[in-house]
């Protein structure tokens, strides 16, 4: 009886399992710790009274919500001491997810917890604040309140207008051309004045410690990175979107993945994301 339980249980869970991904990723910038969080909803899914749930997919989304809200606690605490910049992992796409990109989830990272699923569930998954509510345990009114803070906190993260999708990936080709090649010229032309580059290596590969900013500085970044790949080589595996926005995967010399986001405003690279941290890579591979 038990196998059959399980068997049921897996054939309501499943078909719903990447809308719980979604919210869990979203929650967390992890994908190890989302497959966790929607693997211990499917655990309590199994226990659960299944026939006296009405709206299966509204019980897991509440589940995988609550299960994040505790995961992020501890996540909080790891992020403090992490090594150099923070990035989320990187989600591959061939198409734009123009509804959380990569600076809007670095945002959400200055948000409270509570905050972040307000404006998640609310904002992005469209659900009513009579549902956010019933998810995270406050009143309707607390939670327009919450969505209302988060929203000011991350307007200027989401973007004013979205890149069409070929001219996306024409740009971001022609950066991975540029940087590996050296064509400084090239490069200089598509950057703007502010730009930035964050890398997160994780302490496992070698990257900056800090954002470095600046056109000068983004230029002699570059101008150094240009004489490693000339004698170790970069070779490109994808353009593709990552996290929204246009960029690449690159197998690098040390045999490695690594993605590279490119934050596009008004024609120009605003910041260059970089992930070569290879347990947040694992997943691509």
């Amino acid at each position: 009886m038990a196998n059959v339980g399980s068997e049921d249980a897996a054939a309501s869970f499943n078909p719903l399992r990447p809308k719980l991904m979604r919210v869990a990723y979203r929650m967390l910038g992890s994908m190890a710790d989302a497959e966790d969080v929607v693997q211990e909803a499917f655990i309590r899914w199994m226990g659960a009274e299944r026939s006296e749930v009405q709206e299966p997919e509204a019980f897991l989304r509440r589940t995988v919500t609550r299960l994040c809200l505790d995961q992020l606690k501890s996540a909080r605490r790891r992020r403090e001491t992490y090594l150099g910049p923070w990035l989320p992992d990187p989600v591959v796409e061939d198409e734009p997810d123009q509804d959380v990109t990569l600076p809007l989830m670095l945002a959400l990272e200055r948000l409270s917890p509570l905050e972040r699923a307000a404006f998640l569930l609310h904002d992005v998954f469209g659900l009513g604040f009579d549902e956010v509510a019933t998810t995270i345990q406050r009143d309707p009114a607390a939670c327009r309140q919450l969505a209302a803070r988060a929203r000011t906190h991350v307007r200027e993260a989401r973007p004013r207008f979205a890149m069409e999708k070929q001219r996306g990936l024409e740009f971001a080709e022609a950066f991975f051309v540029a940087s590996r090649s050296g064509d400084m010229n090239a490069l200089g032309a598509m950057l703007a004045a502010d730009v930035s580059v964050h890398a997160d290596g994780g302490g496992k590969r070698s990257a900056a410690l800090e954002p470095i900013a600046g056109f000068d500085a983004v230029m002699t970044l570059h101008e150094s990175l240009a004489a490693q790949f000339r004698k170790n080589g970069s070779k490109l595996v994808r353009v593709v979107f990552v996290n929204g926005l246009p960029g690449f995967v690159t197998l690098e010399a040390d045999g490695e993945l690594q993605t590279t986001a490119l934050e596009i405003e008004d024609g120009k690279i605003a910041a260059i994301y970089v992930m070569r941290n290879p347990d947040k890579l694992r997943h691509l591979h």
